[in-house]
């Protein structure tokens, strides 16, 4: 996203480094729950690796990082939007496919050329169950952003595949949303269907509690999250706000996210998880953090320190991607070591540092170069130069 602050990244790009600690942070925990539980699954002693509050917070956020990805997007798309073409109304529907086709899909091919290799090569933690999807059903699913529903209905796909859930649920989004954009001609009439996200998002949850996984990877279960970051980044471009108020937002907003993620007896001895309200004061939560981002409050303190967490969320797309081919390969190896539990947190290490460099090759070397081709093939070279400054800066575990 392109911002009045941030630091200059390559060849004339703005980035908001605030955004960037946060999607770094969030991927992180994502990919350290999926290791953690890949040790649990495999029978491995890791119950009290780290004292229980930090052990909960590092190895069981991975839902709660996804959600925050979601508001992180639809807060991003909608600048985005805002500053290319003024008002949401007038987004240019072809332009706006361009663009998420250049960034998605290249990445989205290798994966699932990958994933099928592995499959049909019955590779052990790639091969689908052939009770719950075949290949080509997979593959379907991967490709028309229904990955969450085939797993709701007919149980988890292996690892490497279940990571598209969440691209799904924002993809779908991201078809509708110039469509109502363009419909709607108005942003006070889009903000109807965004609250009606927000109000059905945990009613919804609540509804299908006891449906595992559905009641998580439900479209209408998440979706509240993206329509909190819509909101957000209209509130941001449309009503001007004094420093103040941003910083009010900002700490309230980091409050409220804390106490989600961090005092989760608390805020289940509220009864919060069970009415679906948990999730939806940590997007309240993470959306103040990103009005206050957004006008340049925080940032500079976000910035201090945070080079390595910045990079990492800058290639936050492919690392989501890609990390379970380095988690699932290295369980393959262990499975065939005697490892003495006082290695394991080394491990722990190892599959954390190799997915991240993983990711950032996929990204240096193949999706960001597809990215520019793309863009430059389909789309005007003017418009190709006016959006050469947000290349990298959209989406849930991806940039625009």
């Amino acid at each position: 996203m392109a911002a009045e602050t941030g630091s200059l990244d390559g060849a004339n790009r703005i980035r908001v480094d605030g955004i960037d600690v946060l999607r770094g942070l969030s991927v992180l925990l994502v990919v350290l729950h999926h290791i953690h539980l890949r040790f649990q699954l495999n029978q491995y002693d890791v119950r009290n690796l780290l004292p229980r509050p930090i052990g909960q917070v590092l190895f069981w956020s991975g839902y709660y990082a996804v959600i925050a990805f979601f508001v992180i997007s639809g807060f991003l798309i909608s600048r985005l939007s805002l500053r290319r073409w003024g008002e949401l109304g007038r987004v240019d529907i072809r332009q706006f496919y361009v663009m998420r086709v250049a960034r998605i899909v290249p990445c989205l091919l290798l994966l699932l050329v990958a994933l099928s290799a592995l499959h049909l090569a019955t590779v052990d933690g790639f091969t689908i169950d052939p009770e719950r999807a075949s290949l080509g059903r997979a593959l379907i699913a991967a490709l028309t952003f229904h990955v969450n529903w085939l797993e709701g209905h007919h149980g988890y796909l292996p690892g490497g595949w279940d990571v598209l859930w969440s691209l799904s649920v924002e993809e779908i989004f991201y078809l509708a949303f110039p469509l109502l954009c363009l419909f709607l001609r108005s942003e006070r009439r889009l903000l109807l269907p965004l609250i009606a996200l927000i109000v059905i998002g945990p009613i919804n949850r609540a509804l299908l509690a006891d449906q595992d996984p559905w009641q998580d990877y439900a479209y209408l279960s998440c979706m509240d999250g993206i329509a909190f970051g819509c909101l957000a980044a209209l509130l941001s471009a449309r009503v001007a706000l004094s420093k103040r108020t941003l910083r009010w937002a900002l700490v309230v907003g980091c409050v409220i996210a804390a106490f989600v993620v961090v005092f989760r007896q608390s805020v289940a001895a509220l009864g919060l998880p069970t009415a679906g309200v948990n999730v939806t004061l940590l997007e309240l939560g993470i959306a103040l953090i990103l009005v206050a981002l957004g006008n340049d409050v925080g940032n500079s303190v976000l910035s201090r320190g945070t080079a390595v967490v910045r990079w990492i969320g800058r290639c936050s797309y492919e690392i989501y991607l890609t990390h379970m081919f380095v988690i699932l390969g290295v369980m393959l190896i262990l499975k065939r070591l005697q490892i003495a539990p006082s290695t394991i947190p080394l491990w722990y290490c190892a599959m954390l540092l190799l997915s991240i460099a993983l990711g950032s090759l996929v990204a240096r070397g193949f999706s960001e170069p597809m990215n520019r081709a793309l863009r430059l093939r389909f789309l005007r070279p003017r418009q190709c130069a006016g959006n050469a400054t947000v290349l990298g800066q959209s989406s849930h575990i991806r940039p625009d």
